[in-house]
């Protein structure tokens, strides 16, 4: 049993393999489902979580990397969509499918939690690890600013 890692911010165990990936622990042990699975390779960003505060690839993290470690997931960046890139999201209309959001909005938090103030070539390069099928990059980059402007 993998225990003493902190999932959006309470205490969480899991009794799956150790080299499990940390993205079927919190959708099917843990029930949130807000981290999507993609390509299961960590080439499209859809998993995407926080630990200890840098963003990471759920699907290539193994459930025995995280020992006392604090995972955020999407359900933990604002439970009430206050969070300023959550706010700027819908402001700028970012959603078709949806599908990648949680991700995208992931890997843009880590992005400003880093650099408050990032230009918008590095909000291209950082938002790069995540794809977005219905194309909404305009709007993501965007979002992004409007985020960093407004926090």
């Amino acid at each position: 049993m993998i225990k003493n890692f902190f999932v959006n911010g309470a205490p969480a165990s899991t009794d799956a393999p150790p080299d499990t990936p940390l993205l079927w622990v919190l959708r099917e042990g843990l029930k949130l489902t807000g981290t999507k699975f993609g390509c299961g390779a960590g080439l499209c960003g859809a998993c995407m979580v926080h630990i200890d505060g840098k963003r990471a690839f759920s699907c290539q993290t193994q459930v025995s990397e995280i020992a006392g470690k604090l995972v955020t997931t999407i359900e933990g960046l604002s439970p009430d969509s206050s969070h300023p890139v959550q706010k700027a999201w819908l402001a700028e209309r970012v959603p078709q499918c949806g599908y990648c959001q949680s991700g995208q909005i992931m890997s843009a938090a880590d992005l400003l939690r880093h650099n408050p103030k990032p230009s918008r070539e590095q909000i291209i390069e950082h938002m790069s690890t995540n794809i977005c099928r219905c194309g909404t990059y305009q709007r993501i980059v965007r979002a992004v600013e409007r985020a960093a402007r407004e926090a």
